[in-house]
């Protein structure tokens, strides 16, 4: 079966916001490449830009992948205030879901706080510290 990672574009915060992922799910990097390690022919001149982020990836849980990279700015800034698509987090309990709700919104903004919704799921929703936006949620199975 096919499975969807997010793959999001920073304005040369990419490192920045990949390191405080890490501190919220944890584990290890599985790539980390900069602009400065790419050198092939017709390569834009990216001096200035030659720590930044070409490439990061951070495994989460067993089947996902969270990747994203800097935006050169030669070809322009995103709009970091804009209506973006959301990241949805399914967890495991509700307990998993608090830590990582409290966790990814810290220094963001709540657009809905965590908690049972009227669809049986527990549910909330944010716009982290980098502008991206996540929904967080716990399903408890039916029995049946």
């Amino acid at each position: 079966m096919a499975q969807i990672n997010p793959y999001i574009h920073f304005n040369g915060n990419a490192e920045e916001a990949f390191t405080f992922y890490k501190s919220v799910f944890g584990g290890d990097f599985a790539t980390i490449v900069r602009f400065k390690d790419m050198n092939f022919e017709g390569m834009p001149n990216l001096e200035k830009e030659a720590e930044k982020i070409i490439h990061i990836s951070l495994p989460i849980g067993k089947h996902s992948v969270l990747s994203g990279s800097d935006t050169p700015e030669q070809l322009g800034r995103h709009n970091e205030q804009e209506n973006r698509s959301k990241i949805l987090l399914s967890t495991e309990s509700k307990e998993e879901a608090d830590r990582l709700f409290n966790g990814l919104s810290a220094g963001g903004k709540i657009e809905m706080p965590i908690s049972d919704s009227p669809w049986g799921a527990y549910f909330g929703m944010f716009r982290d510290k980098f502008g991206f936006e996540w929904m967080v949620e716990f399903v408890p199975k039916q029995d049946g």
